[in-house]
């Protein structure tokens, strides 16, 4: 099956070297080059994926991002600018990008950030369970204690990521390369202050602790 790619870019010679890019290696490729366009073209037909900059006129490529992600939750969004800063980065991704890059990119990097979050999007459980924590991909709810649990879009990749492997130790670096591709930009300090943020929702609310650091190694989810 042909993958669909939207190109949210003003650049028009960086947005059409990014369309022949893509559709060398086989991708359908829609573009747009402001964020009302964008919104319109994902209503008539939702691509898989969105390659979004954040430097639009008009609308911000920040407002697109939560649009896509209130709409559309099924559609990956993988954010494409000059913006570097960490700060930057994290709020991108608390937007609800499922990943971040900064230009200048090296193409074959694109590429498989592109190809790593459609086969990630592939492989996602319908429904996940941890005790009495539940995990639903298609309604991207979260609940324990039959409570529903507010999280954003990568709080909620993390919890994903570890409720998939329940009872296994995950590295700092196993979790950096799955839910942020190992992106240069991010450090594994990022991991730390995500987990932080998961305990605060998901163990303050309950008696029994599901989230468990091991000290030297990283980071498990047990019942």
């Amino acid at each position: 099956m042909t993958r669909t790619i939207l190109i949210v870019e003003d650049d028009l010679g960086l947005q059409k070297y990014l369309k022949e890019l893509l559709l060398d290696n086989g991708y359908s490729v829609q573009a747009a080059s402001d964020g009302a366009q964008a919104l319109n073209s994902i209503q008539k037909l939702p691509p898989d994926l969105v390659l979004l900059d954040l430097g639009l006129p008009n609308m911000s490529g920040e407002s697109v991002c939560m649009e896509i992600r209130k709409k559309y939750p099924s559609v990956r969004v993988v954010i494409l600018t000059a913006k570097d800063g960490i700060t930057d980065i994290v709020e991108g991704l608390d937007l609800g990008a499922d990943d971040y890059m900064t230009k200048p990119f090296v193409a074959d990097e694109l590429l498989a950030r592109i190809k790593a979050r459609l086969r990630y999007q592939e492989g996602s459980n319908t429904k996940l369970q941890v005790g009495d924590l539940e995990l639903d991909n298609s309604t991207l709810e979260v609940k324990r204690q039959g409570k529903l649990i507010q999280l954003t879009p990568q709080e909620f990749k993390l919890l994903q990521y570890l409720m998939s492997n329940q009872g296994r130790i995950l590295t700092r670096e196993m979790i950096l390369n799955r839910v942020w591709l190992y992106s240069p930009d991010i450090e594994t300090r990022v991991v730390d202050v995500y987990m932080g943020y998961l305990r605060k929702k998901i163990d303050q609310i309950a008696p029994k602790k599901l989230l468990h650091s091991v000290r030297g190694f990283g980071y498990m989810i047990k019942n």
